[in-house]
């Protein structure tokens, strides 16, 4: 607590019939406080863990300034009440693999109606005839078409692409211009979280975004998730320089647990898996020792060679 940067991400990490409530400072990586429920969490249970976590505060007189969780309704309504005023940012990583999760669906869909497309042929070969050659050619030309769009599927949501990768996108979206422009949207999608904007200007430019994808129904059904409040949330670190705009800090610590419990398949109980979060609570809290020992142990071998 001493080092609290007043930004923090809330997580819930599920194992077996257990729950794990872990709550991080979302600049400094240090886990701040964790509760084991034997059972799902309720409004309740995330109501009395941030309470009790802001008694905490109170105690030392910190405050908190910013607030990052994942897309889970079970956070909002909570923090709203312990934290009232305090800004809640719902974590962009999450938010745009929703959105690219439905653009590749929607790939895929495309994908499906082109080789609905190719013609069924006889086995063996193309036999004699002007109407047999050209259906065997077609059919040659769609597979490929679909051969292409799965292999080349990353560009549809890829954040960067060279030169080239936008000319083998213009090449196998030809004659799909609903594909293009999916691509289109997903570039003014990440142009959204540009740190360069506020706000308020990338909540203007996402009402003009909805506004075009309505017009586009084929396009509009395949990107309902840009219509979820949670892109809206997802933009509120753009008005403060300092909050995170993930929740990689609990995530990060929600994975170096799984990674402990793969390797200790005994660890199942409540009072087990709080005896080894507080293992790895010790472990955060040296860590800045044992890289000064390490840093003085490699200065004294080079020395010393």
């Amino acid at each position: 607590m001493d080092a609290f940067s007043g930004y923090i991400a809330v997580d819930e990490l599920y194992d077996g019939p257990f729950c794990v409530l872990s709550l991080v400072d979302n600049r400094s990586f240090n886990r701040l406080a964790y509760r084991v429920l034997e059972a799902d969490p309720t409004h309740d249970d995330i109501r009395a863990f941030l309470a009790e976590f802001r008694a905490r505060l109170d105690a030392r007189g910190l405050v908190v300034w910013g607030i990052t969780t994942d897309g889970s309704n079970l956070y909002p309504v909570p923090l709203a009440e312990t934290f009232p005023g305090v800004p809640h940012q719902v974590c962009r990583f999450h938010v745009l693999k929703e959105i690219t999760k439905a653009v590749l669906h929607a790939v895929a869909k495309a994908r499906k109606e082109l080789k609905a497309r190719i013609p069924k042929q006889p086995r063996g070969r193309p036999g004699k005839g002007k109407a047999r050659a050209a259906a065997a050619r077609r059919s040659k030309r769609l597979g490929q078409r679909v051969a292409d769009l799965f292999e080349h599927r990353h560009l549809f949501v890829s954040r960067d692409r060279t030169a080239t990768e936008r000319a083998t996108l213009k090449r196998v979206t030809r004659g799909l211009p609903h594909l293009r422009t999916l691509r289109e949207i997903m570039d003014e999608v990440y142009r959204l979280f540009d740190r360069r904007r506020r706000a308020d200007t990338a909540l203007a430019r996402l009402a003009k975004l909805r506004g075009r994808v309505r017009r586009f129904k084929r396009v509009g059904r395949a990107l309902q998730k840009l219509f979820s409040p949670s892109l809206e949330k997802a933009l509120t670190f753009l008005d403060d320089k300092l909050l995170p705009s993930t929740s990689n800090a609990v995530e990060r610590s929600n994975r170096r647990y799984r990674k402990a419990q793969r390797s200790v398949y005994s660890v199942r109980t409540a009072e087990h898996i709080r005896q080894r979060i507080a293992l790895d609570i010790q472990r955060e809290q040296q860590a800045a020792d044992r890289l000064r020992t390490t840093a003085v142990l490699h200065h004294a071998r080079g020395g010393s060679g």
